[in-house]
């Protein structure tokens, strides 16, 4: 287990699509391990592998609810409703925030570490986390998506810092 450097914007591995893991091996645990410490040392609620540089469909997350931490491979997202809009940062973009329109509940399947499907629903912060990460599977930033942009007064310290 390893903490990686996050790879930060405008990188351009944040742009490009990830390819699906074909085959579960000891690497892609060791990959799921390194994201994980790497999340919970940044402080962050979720991670995606191209954020460390690595094209793999591979996400982890834990927004401090009875999920815990949540791995997930080739995950897709299978449903979607309701609506909310809400402030959302990133570990690749550091120093600012912006308010996202995001599906309140979604379902995402995946496989876990084992290779066993999973489906986990989220709603609120998990079901923005999920969308979240799965866009970064796509290339896409939530900057991409943000209808207003700015940077907070912690935010702004923690630079300077």
């Amino acid at each position: 287990m390893a903490i990686k450097i996050i790879v930060k914007d405008p990188d351009p591995v944040l742009r490009e699509k990830s390819k699906p893991v074909p085959k579960i091996t000891p690497n892609i645990h060791k990959l799921l391990d390194d994201m994980a410490d790497t999340m919970y040392d940044a402080e962050g609620v979720g991670l995606a592998a191209p954020q460390i540089g690595i094209l793999k469909r591979v996400i982890v997350m834990d927004v401090g609810d009875e999920h815990g931490l949540i791995e997930l491979i080739n995950p897709e997202i299978i449903e979607k409703d309701g609506e909310q809009f809400g402030p959302e940062g990133c570990l690749s973009i550091p120093g600012l925030r912006g308010d996202v329109r995001r599906a309140e509940r979604v379902k995402v399947k995946g496989l876990n570490r084992n290779g066993e499907e999973i489906v986990i629903e989220g709603r609120e912060l998990l079901a923005r986390c999920i969308q979240h990460e799965v866009d970064h599977l796509d290339g896409i930033l939530y900057t991409d998506l943000a209808e207003s942009m700015y940077r907070t007064p912690e935010d702004s310290e923690q630079d300077e810092a």
